[in-house]
């Protein structure tokens, strides 16, 4: 009896404990669901995201959800179904179909262009591969960067063929292969390239295989002149309201950024990558591969792979990534393989801090510390210059740039600037700019600007001071050269040549550098090439600008061998972000 009693006892408390777990899992799942619904209302509310929200986990969807309007005239309001255009995001869909081609024998990503390209000029395309194209070393100059696009071209239609004779001719910034550099020109190539070999149009080799297979029915190839039920309209910010975006042409982006979809079709074409319903497991590890190094991570076919932080902690994860933007539109796709989670993020209104929410996201379903978002001190200087003028907006930035309750970003700042410059409020495009060197002293664009908003003003010699300024910082910036010369300056000693440096030279700095106790430069030579390499990073090669300082293409950097009063090799001085380190030769 004792002993029937105990089992008795035993039982229900498994059934009381089974019970309590369901509750705690169901209640803690709610709980996450609140934060992230009370996270993604304050942005809103701050203007500065308007969209459709879709997060899995382990395969599911844990969260689906539409905030504020997708269409302001008629308060329609966006939802899990919205359709968004997806800018960028259209890359990793051109990726997918060039290696079905592949896989299918049609095409070889090693050989040049030209080999299925025969009209392209041979002179860059016989340089050119479509692991070139695939990967942003083609060299190909980006003609989103033209400085008459948007005012000139973005709004005319154009056949792909037509279009890739406005940058098919150019000179190539770099020799194909030796660089990264995000270029959509190199995108749009790969669409026409499809087209060549399919003998399909784009948008129907994107249905037959991709979007039907995977029953995506809510995407496609967005059309200004289509009736698309439920597709979001695009706005851009102005200060804290909002305006209709500039018209875009979208045979323009086209394989690099045309496509739309809902947040819910994104999530089956996530899905699909983990299963070989589109290419083989060989094409698939292909398509994921990290082949080139593109800033703090590496660039695949079509996706950024990296390292994201976990809310506000010290904490990463591995994630593969890519976001978007196009005229009234940003988005961001960000997945982690090693629990099958997903984040997506379409917005309608231009210029949302999509990695910073999705940060903070990832730290709501970690159980990790995240930020709650504060107010725009650059939207709220713009509505103070657009209704009180500039002399109040300035005593309003200095009560509130340092206040705990505003943000101040670089990249807001520098847009508000420009938005004043366009509307050719120049004296007040300059105050703003030079705000933004107060403030971010170690950024080379934000002395781009700056210079560029004195040149407007007619301050010439200022202006060549502060192009000077983003040239000490990053030596690569070319923008700055062509402006210095367009002001009359020489720029002889900011434009990089080929130069040879004796052997012997080169030897004396093959070594290790320590810059801090744990951050070890090591620098290497090959023949002729130097190599360097610091703790935990890639090696990368370095190319002399004299004999003593050599620079990255990689990355702006800049490394200077030091040299005692004997000529012996003492230390190296690291110039980077507008820092400059010197570490021991060891």
């Amino acid at each position: 009896m004792k002993q029937q009693f105990k089992f008795y006892f035993s039982e229900t408390n498994t059934v009381f404990l089974f019970a309590l777990l369901f509750f705690v899992n169901l209640s803690f799942s709610q709980v996450k669901e609140a934060q992230i619904t009370k996270l993604i209302n304050t942005y809103t509310a701050y203007n500065t995201f308007n969209g459709s929200v879709l997060i899995a986990e382990n395969g599911k969807i844990m969260y689906k959800k539409g905030f504020g309007l997708a269409n302001m005239e008629w308060d329609i309001p966006n939802a899990p179904n919205t359709k968004h255009r997806l800018g960028s995001i259209t890359k990793q869909f051109t990726a997918m179909l060039i290696l079905q081609l592949a896989e299918a024998g049609k095409i070889d990503l090693q050989a040049p262009i030209t080999k299925y390209l025969p009209d392209y000029p041979k002179a860059n395309g016989n340089k050119i591969t479509t692991h070139h194209l695939l990967t942003h070393t083609s060299g190909i100059p980006n003609y989103t960067s033209f400085p008459d696009f948007f005012q000139n071209k973005s709004r005319n239609p154009y056949t792909p063929e037509a279009f890739v004779k406005e940058f098919s001719e150019m000179a190539l910034d770099f020799t194909p292969g030796e660089k990264f550099n995000y270029s959509n020109s190199g995108y749009f190539l790969l669409g026409v390239l499809v087209e060549k070999i399919s003998g399909k149009s784009y948008e129907q080799m994107l249905q037959e295989k991709i979007f039907t297979p995977l029953n995506m029915k809510d995407s496609g190839y967005d059309h200004h002149e289509t009736i698309l039920k439920n597709r979001a309209t695009g706005y851009e910010p102005k200060g804290n309201k909002f305006v209709n975006s500039e018209y875009l042409d979208m045979s323009i982006p086209y394989a690099a950024g045309s496509l739309y979809a809902t947040v819910e079709d994104l999530f089956l074409w996530d899905q699909a990558l983990y299963t070989n319903k589109l290419l083989s497991k060989e094409y698939m590890n292909l398509f994921f591969k990290k082949h080139t190094k593109a800033g703090n991570g590496y660039y695949s076919y079509g996706w950024f792979i990296g390292n994201e932080p976990i809310g506000n902690t010290s904490e990463t994860m591995a994630t593969i990534a890519h976001g978007g933007g196009i005229n009234g539109f940003n988005t961001y796709i960000t997945r982690a393989t090693s629990d099958q989670s997903l984040i997506v993020l379409l917005n309608n209104t231009g210029m949302a801090p999509l990695n910073d929410i999705a940060q903070a996201i990832r730290g709501i379903m970690y159980n990790k510390t995240y930020d709650f978002p504060k107010k725009s001190v650059a939207k709220t200087i713009y509505d103070e210059i657009q209704s009180k003028g500039i002399e109040s907006a300035i005593q309003k930035y200095h009560s509130i740039k340092s206040s705990s309750d505003y943000t101040l970003e670089e990249r807001e700042i520098n847009t508000i600037g420009y938005q004043l410059l366009q509307e050719e409020k120049i004296d007040e495009a300059v105050t703003v700019f030079k705000w933004n060197v107060e403030a971010f002293p170690g950024s080379y664009n934000a002395y781009d600007s700056y210079a560029e908003g004195l040149m407007h003003q007619g301050n010439k010699e200022l202006a060549i001071e502060n192009y000077k300024k983003s040239l000490v910082i990053n030596p690569n910036n070319q923008n700055g050269i062509d402006y210095l010369k367009k002001l009359g300056e020489d720029v002889s000693d900011y434009i990089i040549e080929d130069i040879v440096v004796a052997d012997a030279v080169l030897q004396s700095y093959v070594g290790a550098y320590q810059i801090t106790p744990e951050f070890i430069i090591t620098v290497t030579k090959e023949g002729s090439q130097l190599k360097t390499q610091a703790t935990g990073q890639p090696v990368f090669n370095i190319f002399p600008k004299s004999d003593t300082v050599f620079y990255l293409k990689v990355v702006e950097a800049q490394l200077t061998f030091n040299k005692n009063e004997a000529g012996d090799v003492v230390s190296v001085t690291l110039l980077q972000g507008g820092r400059e380190i010197t570490g021991i030769k060891m």
